[in-house]
């Protein structure tokens, strides 16, 4: 019920922030002018409709995708004394954090990785790489397992869904607004739209959604943090703090499908600008603030 609400409230929110944004900064007087008469509350409808929906679509399907994109096998009945130790773990977790089991899945894979996804924090999915299994001991698999249940726990998927949807929305209304501007005052259009109403706002939506996309980067990587600090209190800093030092060794390119990456332990280096587009912090920035903990 919290998230629909504060799905409907986002929303209705954006709406009204928008409109007196564009009102503030002249737009619509600027529009009027120029006789170009754009409808400002049906392209304000048009993109919050379009920007949430396709975020929350995705979401919707999360689960699935992710299961489609790595072949993941869901633990129904535990078959060895791993996956019973996975499903035990990962219950416990879940208990220990407040909300409802996910479901487990083990997914064949060399990289050292593991991943949470699910539209609702009591009906998600952890799941980890063979390789993981094979390349870190319990206490560090454990950890994974308590960063990857925090993300659950401090509803990363819902949230990062509600920011996508803010920046879609963003976005879509910029570029419409800019393709309209350079068709009707600089090529003079003056019925429909010509052809560089749509040139310009096709331009315009890829600029916007590549300086948009920083945003939602830069709350990617504050989340990594918060679900490390997670993963230390459901397992222990100490293990969380040996689980990084165990991918700082040896794992530096995951190999994730690029749906997924976000949604994973570990991401790669990023240098300069690239830095801006990262998904995870550098993991030595991760392991310098667990230990920095008290």
């Amino acid at each position: 019920m919290k998230r629909v609400f504060l799905f409907l409230a986002t929303n209705f929110a954006i709406l009204i922030v928008l409109s007196i944004t564009l009102r503030l900064l002249g737009v619509e007087r600027l529009l009027d002018e120029s006789g170009t008469n754009l409808d400002m509350s049906a392209l304000l409808i048009f993109a919050a409709v379009f920007g949430f929906g396709g975020s929350f679509i995705s979401l919707a399907l999360s689960k699935w995708t992710a299961k489609r994109l790595t072949g993941a096998q869901i633990i129904e009945q535990p078959r060895t004394d791993t996956e019973a130790w996975l499903v035990s773990t990962v219950r416990r977790q879940a208990q220990a954090a407040g909300i409802g089991a996910p479901e487990v899945a083990v997914y064949d894979s060399p990289d050292v990785n593991a991943f949470a996804t699910g539209m609702r924090r009591n009906s998600a999915l952890v799941a980890v790489s063979t390789g993981l299994l094979r390349g870190m001991n319990r206490d560090e698999a454990e950890a994974v397992l308590g960063h990857e249940v925090s993300h659950v726990a401090n509803g990363d998927m819902i949230t990062l869904a509600l920011i996508q949807g803010v920046i879609n929305t963003f976005v879509i209304v910029l570029s419409r607004v800019i393709g309209h501007v350079v068709d009707r005052v600089v090529f003079k259009t003056e019925r429909g739209h010509g052809p560089a109403f749509w040139i310009t706002a096709i331009i315009a939506e890829i600029v916007l959604a590549i300086l948009a996309s920083i945003i939602v980067m830069w709350f990617s990587r504050q989340r990594e943090f918060r679900a490390d600090a997670g993963g230390a209190k459901l397992a222990g800093r100490d293990k969380m703090i040996a689980a990084l030092q165990r991918l700082q060794r040896g794992v530096e390119q995951p190999h994730l499908p690029d749906q997924m990456a976000a949604f994973g332990i570990s991401g790669g280096r990023g240098l300069g600008i690239k830095r801006l587009f990262m998904t995870h912090p550098p993991l030595e920035e991760r392991i310098a603030a667990l230990q920095a903990q008290r």
